[in-house]
């Protein structure tokens, strides 16, 4: 197996609220600035996710750049030996004129793909849709971003519209570049709970595999989910199509955040008034509570868990760490590099680990509901007229360059890891 490699990628979810749209490439600066690939050569990273949006290439679409935008970039990154991994969708839901429950969604998405694939013929490896299951959460479930739902049948058929979109635009891309190879990212989490709350977590556990299920042709007549797809709406045919395995991605790409893990807990006094729900039960990231499952937790526990179920090889497609502090984020980025290390001597195929956010991003603490112009940096702080080097910054080019990194700051444990991490009424509790 060759060695373990460090990647890159940048923020650019655009994301539709309304009728308004929020576009990371333009909020942080990398739109405009021309140098930003010669900077990520330079700490060398030689594989970048890079963003190649439906809405950005669409003529008449809010911030839409066309080509030229893209044609200079991608010849910089050929000029540069940096290796793309095309993204088309990140958090959107398609151009004025279509959503996620468009029944045209996943036929644009692919059309859209068979344009790229055709201008950039060069390039292997593809992200068609990131995260449809997270962006079907947040759009159809909770409501933030368009078309601002809290359905589950909405839910159910976004998720599968965004598979079947991904499948028809690799089909697309591969008619033009046979040997083009799909990497599928999501967030990947847990839920745990109280005993009281275990069926809840149960639930949404199994809910969280799903749109890899789909994708790795699981969901037959046969899959527990099944029945209740088709009961949502979700077009049989589609699911049939997606049951034969043909969007098996090339590598499933594990996206893990702090917040990726939950703990639901039935006794809602011992919480925050602002995190007390009308469903009965509080919904808290599992860092904040003392765990007895604690050895279930973190980036070991995810990565096994995804290698043991699917036996596909992965990349970690985002590590970041929200905050202000590069100490922090470092330790997070290590314990990402550290984890994969260790799945890799168990046996796993473990590709890479991709330090995420290279130029920050903006306002994801309230995901881009509110406009406070919230920026946090990543490895280069773009609050400047020309990006700085961070913390993060000398790790990322030790770890490309040779595999390791040693700082003070890892001495010490991160934030999710120490006592005080801990809601106060949970700890005298």
């Amino acid at each position: 197996m060759s060695a373990l490699q460090l990647w890159g990628g940048l923020e650019c979810s655009v994301v539709r609220m309304g009728d308004t749209w929020r576009d990371q490439v333009r909020e942080t600066g990398h739109h405009d600035r021309v140098g930003d690939l010669a900077l990520i050569h330079g700490l060398g990273i030689r594989t970048l996710r890079y963003p190649v949006l439906w809405e950005r290439c669409t003529p008449g679409q809010p911030g839409a750049c066309g080509w030229e935008w893209h044609d200079r970039r991608i010849q910089q990154m050929q000029a540069l030996g940096i290796n793309p991994i095309l993204g088309l969708v990140h958090h959107g839901s398609g151009p004025d004129g279509t959503d996620l429950l468009d029944p045209g969604f996943a036929e644009g998405v692919a059309a859209h793909a068979s344009r790229v694939a055709e201008r950039y013929g060069h390039v292997e490896w593809w992200t068609p849709v990131n995260e449809p299951l997270t962006t079907a959460r947040f759009s159809c479930l909770y409501g933030h971003w368009y078309p601002h739902l809290h359905d589950e049948g909405a839910f159910f058929r976004a998720v599968v519209n965004q598979c079947h979109a991904a499948l028809l635009s690799m089909r697309a891309i591969r008619a033009r570049i046979p040997h083009a190879r799909f990497v599928h990212t999501e967030d990947v989490g847990h839920t745990f709970s109280t005993p009281q709350t275990r069926f809840q977590a149960h639930y949404e556990n199994e809910r969280g595999w799903l749109s890899l299920d789909l994708l790795c042709g699981r969901v037959d007549s046969s899959h527990p989910w099944r029945h209740r797809l088709e009961g949502a709406g979700v077009d049989a045919a589609t699911l049939d199509e997606l049951a034969t395995g043909e969007a098996r991605p090339d590598l499933i790409g594990v996206n893990h955040y702090v917040t990726s893990e939950r703990f639901f807990d039935h006794r809602q006094h011992l919480y925050p008034a602002n995190l007390h729900a009308d469903v009965g039960y509080t919904n808290t990231e599992a860092a904040r509570v003392f765990l007895a499952e604690s050895a279930l937790t973190g980036w070991a526990a995810r990565l096994r868990e995804v290698w043991h179920r699917y036996g596909l090889p992965i990349a970690v497609t985002e590590a970041h760490l929200g905050c202000d502090d590069p100490a922090e984020q470092l330790r997070w980025l290590m314990q990402a590099w550290t984890a994969a290390l260790t799945l890799r001597a168990e046996g796993a195929d473990i590709r890479a680990v991709t330090a995420w956010a290279l130029f920050g991003l903006m306002d994801w603490d309230s995901m881009l509901r509110e406009r406070r112009n919230h920026y946090e940096p990543g490895v280069f702080d773009a609050a400047h007229p020309e990006p700085r080097s961070t913390l993060l910054a000398e790790a990322v080019s030790s770890l490309a360059q040779t595999g390791a990194f040693a700082h003070p700051a890892l001495l010490q444990p991160g934030w999710w890891e120490r006592d005080n991490r801990v809601h106060q009424a949970l700890r005298r509790a």
